[in-house]
C-alpha cells in the first residue's frame, strides 16, 4: 500500500484531516484533499489516482456524478456515507464505486476493503493476481446487496470460504472436515468458531429483510423471509454464481 496516490473528498473537515494523518502515516500519498464534486471530477482526471475515498454527498456534484463524469481507467473508488439506503448502494456500485462502507466506520477495516481492491497485502506486495483479485470485488459487492457488514468476523471468513470453494468446488461436500478447518488454520483459529462467525454473517443479512435483494442477485426466487440457508447452501449458491460468470 505504500506510496499508493489517494484523493479524498468529504464536506467533513475532521474525517479528510484524520483520514489524511492515517494514510500519510502508512506511507501513502494523499495528492488532494476536497469538499466539492466538481473539483473532485478535475482532480480525478488530472491526477488519475490510484484511489478515491469519497461520500455521496458532497458540495456541488454529488458522488454519483462524480462516478458518471469521471476517467476512472486507473481508479478505485470507495464510497464512505451514512446513507444506507439500498438503491443509493446498488447505483454506486453499478456505476463503477468498488466498496461502499457505512459510516462510522474504523480505519483498520477500511484498510483491509482498500487491501483487497487493489489487491495488496499489507506489506505493499501483490497478494492476488487480477483474476483473484477481480474475485474479491465481486465478493465484496454481492455482500454489500445482501447486506453482510464488513466489521463482522464471519465477513472475512465466508468470503474465505467462497474462494475456496471458487477454487475447489468439491470442498462443499467436505464443509466440516476440510472447509472450516483450512479457514481456522489461515486465521489461526477453530472450526467451530468458523462455523458460528459464518452462521452468524447469513443471519445478520437475514434479519435485515434483504430477502428480495438475495432473490434478486441469483435471478430466481431461492428464499423467503422464513427460510434461511445453511452454511454450505449460501457458500455453494454463491460459488456456483462466480463460477457460472466465469470466475
Amino acid at each position: 500500500m505504500k506510496n499508493l496516490k489517494i484523493i479524498l473528498a468529504d464536506e467533513d473537515s475532521q474525517l479528510i484531516d484524520s483520514l489524511d494523518k492515517n494514510f500519510k502515516s502508512i506511507g501513502c500519498v494523499v495528492v488532494a484533499t476536497t469538499k466539492n464534486g466538481d473539483e473532485l471530477i478535475e482532480l480525478i482526471n488530472k491526477h488519475q489516482p490510484d484511489l478515491v475515498v469519497m461520500d455521496i454527498v458532497l458540495e456541488g456534484s454529488d458522488g454519483f456524478k462524480v462516478l458518471e463524469n469521471s476517467n476512472l481507467t486507473k481508479t478505485k473508488i470507495i464510497i464512505q456515507s451514512s446513507l444506507s439506503i439500498d438503491g443509493f448502494i446498488n447505483k454506486a456500485i453499478s456505476l463503477g464505486a468498488s466498496y461502499y462502507c457505512i459510516k462510522p466506520f474504523d480505519f483498520e477495516t477500511l484498510l483491509d476493503r482498500i487491501n483487497d481492491i487493489m489487491g495488496q497485502n499489507s506489506t505493499g506486495g501483490k497478494a492476488y493476481n487480477g483474476k483473484s483479485n477481480q474475485i474479491e470485488e465481486k465478493i465484496t459487492n454481492i455482500f454489500i446487496t445482501v447486506g453482510i457488514p464488513a466489521h463482522i468476523k464471519g465477513y472475512q471468513f465466508l468470503r474465505e470460504a467462497i474462494k475456496l470453494a471458487i477454487a475447489n468446488p468439491e470442498i462443499i461436500n467436505s464443509i466440516t472436515k476440510k472447509l472450516y478447518p483450512t479457514i481456522a488454520e489461515k486465521y489461526s483459529t477453530s472450526a467451530s468458531k468458523v462455523e458460528r462467525a459464518i452462521r452468524h454473517a447469513i443471519e445478520v443479512a437475514w434479519n435485515r429483510g434483504k430477502i428480495e435483494n438475495i432473490n434478486n442477485l441469483f435471478g430466481i426466487k431461492v428464499y423467503s423471509s422464513n427460510e434461511k440457508p445453511t452454511n454450505g447452501e449460501f457458500i455453494a449458491l454463491v460459488a456456483d454464481k462466480m463460477l457460472i460468470e466465469g470466475a
